[in-house]
C-alpha cells in the first residue's frame, strides 16, 4: 500500500515540486498553502507523514507541531529556507521526526519521509495489536474505568507482564490488588504454570515457613508449587520478620531449603507482592528489611482509591448491578438522580469490593419493588437485606459458602470441592452460575 504525505507550504513552486518528486516515487500527495485547511483534513485522509514549511501565513510549522503533540497524528518533518541551527534544534525537541533546509536534496527527503512513513504505520500497528490484547485478555474489564489512572495501569500491566521481575502492587484494601497480580501472571510467557496466592495476614509466625517454603517429605510449599510461574504474597507487611532473609535468597537465587531439610531445592518463580502500608516506613522502624523491600520492588504499580477517580464509580456500579442482574435472572434497575448522588457523596473506604456490595444489595432490594443506593449503604446484612425468594436465598447462601471456603483454602480449588463435599467440575458450573469471581473473593 502506498504511503501517504501531505505538503504544506506557501511557496508554490516548492509545493509542486515536491508534490512531482513524490508522485513519481508512488506516493500519494495532498498538498496545502496553509496549515489550518490542512488540519480540517487530517482526520479523514489520515496521512502517514506531513511535510511542513516553517514560515507560513496564518498557522506556522512550529504553532503546527506544538498544536498536533500529545495527539496520535502522524510525524511532521519541517522544511524552512530561514532554518538555522537552534530552530532545527527547537523543532526536534518539541516534537518534529525531522528537520531539512530549502533547497532540499531530492533523494534525502525520499529517505526521511519513508522513514517517518514506516514508524507511524509500526505505531499504529502496535497499538491496534494493544488494543486487540487488551480486548482479548478482559484486562479492560477486569480493571474497568476511564480515569487515566487505571488507562494507565492497563498499559503498565501489559508492559509489565512480559518480564519476570519481581512486582510490588501498592493500593487500600477492596482495590483490586490480586486482579492485578491475576493479569501480570495470565497475560505474561508463564500463564500455563501455576498461581499460587498467599495472604501473608492469614499465616502465623510458625506456619508462614512450612506454607511458603514447604516441609521437608510433606510438603512442598507455595514458592516450588508455583514452580514455573507465579507467586502472590498478598499483605506482605505481615510476613514473619524471621522469614524475610529466607524471602529474599529465594527471590536472589533461586534457592530454598524446606522447613526440616538438610539440602537445597531450586525453583523459577516469579514474585509478585502486594500491600496496603507504607512498606518504607517499615523498614525505618525496623520490622520491614530494606534488601527485600529493593527486592520486591523492582517495578512497582500503585492502585488509586476509589474516591480518586469518582467519575468511574456510576460506571463501575452499573457494571456490577448488570453482573449480579444476571446471576438472579432479574432486570436491572435504573439509577435515579438520588442514586447518582448518594454514589459520588459515599466517600467508599472498602473501594470498588465494597461497591460490588452495594450493587448486590440494591439489586436484592429492588427484586422485592423497593430500596435505593442510599438505602443500601445504610441497611444491615440482617434486616432489610433479606432476600426475597427462596431461590435468591439459596443463591445468596451458596456463593457465601464458596466464597468463604475459597478464601479458607487461598484459592486452592480441589481442595474447595472436597472440602464442600462435591466435584470440582460441579464447583465450577455453581462459580460460572453463581457469578463469583475468585480474584475478588481473594483480593
Amino acid at each position: 500500500m502506498a504511503h501517504s504525505v501531505f505538503v504544506i507550504d506557501d511557496d508554490r513552486e516548492l509545493r509542486d515540486s515536491a508534490a512531482h518528486l513524490l508522485t513519481r516515487s508512488g506516493w500519494q500527495v495532498t498538498t496545502f498553502a496553509e496549515a489550518e485547511p490542512a488540519l480540517l483534513r487530517l482526520e479523514g485522509l489520515a496521512p502517514d507523514v506531513i511535510l511542513s514549511d516553517v514560515r507560513m501565513p496564518g498557522l506556522s510549522g512550529l504553532e503546527l507541531l506544538d498544536r498536533l503533540k500529545g495527539t496520535d497524528a502522524p510525524p511532521i518533518v519541517l522544511i524552512s529556507a530561514h532554518g538555522d541551527i537552534p530552530m532545527a534544534v527547537e523543532a526536534i525537541q518539541n516534537g518534529a521526526y525531522s528537520f531539512l533546509e530549502k533547497p532540499f536534496e531530492p533523494r534525502r527527503l525520499l529517505r526521511i519521509l519513508q522513514h517517518a512513513a514506516e514508524a507511524h504505520r509500526l505505531a499504529q500497528m502496535a497499538g491496534r495489536m494493544r488494543a486487540e490484547l487488551l480486548r482479548l485478555s478482559g484486562l479492560d474489564r477486569v480493571l474497568l474505568g476511564n480515569d487515566a489512572r487505571i488507562v494507565g495501569l492497563r498499559q503498565e500491566i501489559l508492559d509489565l507482564a512480559e518480564t519476570r521481575a519481581s512486582v510490588l502492587i501498592q493500593g487500600e484494601t477492596g482495590t483490586g490488588k490480586e486482579l492485578v497480580a491475576r493479569a501480570l501472571h495470565r497475560l505474561g510467557p508463564r500463564q500455563d504454570a501455576g498461581f499460587e496466592s498467599i495472604n501473608c495476614a492469614t499465616l502465623g509466625p510458625a506456619h508462614f515457613e512450612e506454607i511458603v517454603f514447604g516441609v521437608d517429605g510433606r510438603a512442598k510449599g507455595a514458592l516450588r508449587g508455583a514452580d514455573g510461574g507465579t507467586l502472590f504474597l498478598d499483605e506482605i507487611a505481615a510476613c514473619p520478620l524471621d522469614a524475610q532473609s529466607k524471602l529474599l535468597r529465594a527471590i536472589e537465587t533461586g534457592v530454598v531449603r524446606p522447613v526440616g531439610a538438610d539440602t537445597e531445592v531450586t525453583t523459577d518463580t516469579r514474585i509478585i507482592a502486594a500491600t496496603n502500608e507504607d512498606l518504607g516506613a517499615l523498614v525505618a522502624a525496623g520490622k520491614f528489611r530494606a534488601d527485600l523491600l529493593y527486592r520486591l520492588n523492582t517495578f512497582e504499580l500503585h492502585l488509586p482509591p476509589l474516591r480518586e477517580r469518582r467519575e468511574d464509580i456510576v460506571l463501575l456500579f452499573e457494571h456490577f448491578l448488570g453482573d449480579v442482574a444476571e446471576t438472579y435472572e432479574v432486570a436491572a434497575p435504573s439509577l435515579s438522580a438520588e442514586d447518582t448522588a448518594a454514589l459520588l457523596a459515599h466517600d467508599w473506604p472498602g473501594n470498588v469490593r465494597e461497591l460490588r456490595h452495594i450493587a448486590e444489595r440494591r439489586l436484592l432490594a429492588a427484586r422485592r419493588g423497593t430500596g435505593s443506593v442510599g438505602s443500601a449503604l445504610t441497611q444491615s446484612e440482617a434486616g432489610e437485606d433479606m432476600p426475597g425468594t427462596l431461590r435468591e436465598a439459596v443463591a445468596r447462601f451458596e456463593r457465601s459458602l464458596i466464597a468463604q471456603a475459597i478464601r479458607t483454602h487461598q484459592g486452592r480449588m480441589d481442595a474447595v470441592a472436597e472440602a464442600l463435599g462435591i466435584g470440582r467440575r460441579t464447583l465450577n458450573d455453581k462459580i460460572v452460575k453463581l457469578g463469583l469471581d475468585k480474584a475478588n473473593i481473594l483480593g
